[in-house]
């Protein structure tokens, strides 16, 4: 097992490597601000707009990072929890998995326009409660408790994906931060430093529930860091609303019945124009905007659930078809795959860096560049049938997904208005989970198959597979790509 030990070995200096070189640049990039014509003027505002970036930083990221490191602590163990703790079929398991991707498409529909009306912060002290009831859920045998469990996760992790990152967004416009700050920076330091968590909850879940002999122990700490996010959020956060709760207190005002919109409808019917965007507006309905954002983050982001789903199923079917008998190393192969996404983000945020550079790309370029990539990932193991070419796809994928996260928030940022942001993310997730969910039918039909001593039935499945998710990521860089042609 040499072979993963290396690459997590190798994969770890380049991140460092990289990550030395975006702070020394970035501390080059400061002493030249602060050596301006002002001078000490310039040094001073300098030191007061990072201070106030640290300070705002200092009040999102604990939150962010607490609420998905509660998500990661549960992923590696959820399938095994239902399978092999609970003793639930095979069948059941998987009904269970797409009643969790169904709640999220359905509540995806409402909680957004709900979060706008309401309030974003009082939407994230919600989605804590919830996904902490979701998760003691797993001490129970009751199926129906089960069920009830995924549905609160379902509904849970649209929030975690919508209300979050809307809130800071909303703050950080209605804080006035863009003078003294980027919000691509923190877009990429979310990617970064999430996948640091990611690397640790693994490694803390798989120990813990070594120690305490119970899948379950996972989803208890996954508790208490709800517990800890919903004390930052109560005791650090201010709140923010959308369009809908100032029509809602002030009642609607002449000429202001777009503000009434649902989700879908200003996705359907067209929004006011991005200043991101004015100089394609002309070529382009400002609508079809949305239609590229939602077009990209189903395919990608689902995706990326279907390979999380079978990731480690497809390098061991690679490894038996070489004829090793060996375990594969999943807990280093998860390691590496993680370093890799953290490669992503930091080469992000480097690449961020360099804006003023004439031959940066836009995000919109960029995203599509990534897309294409990804798309090669899934194809080129179809055409070369070795465990290490996979293997390398698969890092180059989370590379792309390290990228892809940081880009998509910003374009997100900039197409979608404060007023409705909560909404639109949440309708952005309908396609996305629905996709999930077909695609997961696609796998459990090709796992029902007769599983005879010679390997081929299996790994044509997984060529399928692969091409269906090769194709979607091309239609999404495709389509994205047409919206940013000159």
């Amino acid at each position: 097992m040499a072979f993963y030990e290396y690459n997590v070995l190798v994969l770890v200096v380049v991140v460092a490597g990289t990550a030395y070189l975006q702070h020394r640049r970035g501390s080059k990039a400061a002493v030249s601000r602060s050596r301006g014509q002002d001078g000490e003027a310039t040094r001073a505002a300098i030191t007061a707009g990072d201070a106030v970036i640290w300070q705002f930083k200092k009040k999102f990221l604990p939150v962010y990072l607490l609420a998905f490191g509660s998500d990661w602590l549960q992923g590696p163990y959820i399938y095994t929890m239902y399978k092999d703790e609970k003793g639930l079929p095979e069948e059941t398991v998987a009904y269970l998995f797409a009643t969790g991707f169904l709640a999220a498409a359905i509540s995806a529909s409402f909680v957004g326009s709900l979060a706008d009306r309401y309030g974003r912060r009082s939407a994230s002290l919600f989605f804590c409660v919830a996904y902490a009831l979701s998760c003691f859920t797993v001490l129970f045998d009751s199926i129906f408790t089960l069920f009830a469990g995924r549905i609160l996760g379902g509904l849970s992790t649209t929030l975690l994906w919508s209300v979050i990152e809307s809130w800071m967004v909303t703050e950080f416009h209605r804080q006035h931060l863009e003078e003294a700050g980027s919000l691509s920076d923190i877009f990429g330091i979310m990617t970064t430093l999430n996948g640091a968590v990611a690397i640790l909850a693994g490694l803390f879940a798989q120990t813990i529930a070594d120690v305490t002999k119970t899948q379950a122990a996972p989803f208890m700490a996954a508790v208490v860091l709800l517990i800890l996010a919903f004390g930052f959020i109560s005791s650090r956060w201010s709140e923010n609303y959308g369009d809908s709760h100032k029509s809602n207190v002030d009642g609607l005002l002449p000429g202001s019945e777009e503000k009434e919109k649902n989700g879908l409808q200003y996705i359907l019917q067209g929004r006011k124009s991005s200043e991101f965007f004015e100089d394609i507006t002309d070529c382009f309905g400002p609508d079809k905007h949305l239609w590229a954002l939602c077009i990209t983050s189903s395919c990608f982001e689902g995706v990326m659930y279907l390979w999380i789903f079978f990731k480690f199923a497809a390098l061991k079917l690679s490894h038996e078809a070489a004829g090793k008998g060996s375990e594969l190393p999943f807990g280093t192969i998860f390691a590496a795959l993680m370093c890799a996404m953290m490669l992503g983000s930091l080469s992000f945020t480097y690449y961020s860096s360099l804006a003023t550079s004439r031959w940066v790309v836009s995000p919109s370029r960029l995203l599509t560049i990534t897309l294409f990539v990804a798309s090669a990932c899934f194809i080129l193991p179809v055409l070369v049938h070795d465990e290490a070419v996979t293997f390398w796809c698969f890092c180059v994928f989370e590379i792309c997904c390290g990228i892809y996260f940081p880009s998509i928030a910003r374009l997100k940022e900039q197409i979608v208005e404060d007023g409705v942001r909560a909404k639109i993310y949440g309708i952005l997730r309908i396609p996305l989970n629905i996709f999930v969910v077909l695609g997961l039918m696609l796998t459990k039909a090709g796992k029902l198959r007769p599983d005879p001593p010679s390997l081929e039935p299996r790994l044509r499945h997984r060529e399928n597979v692969f091409i269906i998710c090769s194709g979607a990521l091309a239609a999404a860089a495709a389509a994205l790509g047409a919206f940013v042609a000159e």
